[in-house]
């Protein structure tokens, strides 16, 4: 018997090459591709990846890269975190709007001052006023200071204050101020309030009107057989100022009359502007005793 297929011995190695060719491509389509380079970048971003031209300037030109102070990089885990809580507490303060300023006196202590905005649509503030003293390190500064002070060292002390201004009352005036002061070191408190109503005149001239209400209370300290008390002054204050905005001159005439008084005081004085903040001004007034007090005044005045 003899057995035979249809492609004869014939077409046997046009198979077997067939077979090897098709075995080639299947593994070549299996081999990973080698890397190719990734899209092209936005142009913004093109730029940035770009390598640094050679006529680039040398940064560190100049500099001696052997002589650099490397330890100011030794900072440890610790220290960064003290350094990076302390701005984060100067930026919690300053977002606060708390204020702060100092400035040193003549007698050796400073006058801190730091201030606060509670309630910006009636523009209410509180704040402190402090006079800090310093501790004599030497001889020679204690001298200093008992000689600017009178013979004595200088005391800390301190008051706190609150000041609020709100609308008027329609066509009556047109402003409210309303101001408080305690000073617990010498026991003293104020709080008075004020009505402004502003009339315009003509051109750039206008008039201001006030009234003023206040009470101030003195305590005293108790002593062995002698109890301490509290003296109330009530006082009441009247005045008229006329502002030429154009020259930044304003003249202002006005009267005092107080419980410790039995008449009114008048007073009148004058500010002249002489540029940005600086000013010059002059007053005469009545006192109780009958004398005429005088006083000229020039510095920098701003307002917060």
């Amino acid at each position: 018997m003899e057995f035979s297929t249809g492609f004869g011995w014939a077409r046997l190695p046009v198979l077997a090459a067939a077979f090897i060719l098709g075995s080639v491509l299947t593994v070549s389509a299996q081999i990973i591709p080698p890397f190719s380079p990734p899209a092209a970048a936005p142009d913004d971003e093109a730029e940035a990846a770009e390598a640094p031209d050679v006529n680039d300037p040398d940064v560190l030109k100049g500099i001696d890269v052997d002589k650099l102070d490397w330890s100011q990089l030794a900072i440890d885990a610790g220290t960064l975190n003290d350094i990076i809580a302390a701005k984060k507490r100067a930026q919690a303060a300053a977002s606060s709007g708390l204020n702060w300023s100092s400035n040193a006196n003549a007698n050796g202590s400073s006058a801190v001052t730091v201030k606060q905005s509670v309630f910006e649509f009636w523009d209410t503030r509180i704040g402190a006023d402090m006079t800090v003293a310093s501790e004599p390190r030497t001889m020679s500064e204690l001298l200093a200071q008992k000689a600017a002070n009178g013979g004595s060292l200088p005391q800390s002390s301190g008051s706190a204050w609150a000041t609020a201004t709100a609308p008027g009352a329609g066509v009556i005036w047109d402003k409210t101020a309303v101001e408080a002061r305690v000073d617990p070191g010498a026991e003293q408190s104020k709080i008075g309030a004020s009505l402004t109503k502003s009339v315009p005149l003509s051109g750039d001239t206008q008039l201001t009107l006030q009234n003023g209400y206040s009470v101030n209370q003195q305590g005293t300290t108790a002593v062995p057989g002698i109890g301490g008390h509290i003296t109330r002054n009530y006082e009441t204050d009247r005045s008229a100022k006329v502002t030429i905005t154009d020259t930044g001159t304003s003249i202002t005439a006005g009267q005092t009359l107080s419980t410790t008084d039995d008449k009114w005081l008048r007073k009148l004085g004058a500010e002249q502007k002489l540029f940005d903040n600086v000013t010059v001004s002059g007053s005469v007034g009545e006192t109780s005793q009958g004398a005429i007090n005088k006083s000229v005044t020039a510095g920098f005045k701003k307002s917060w």
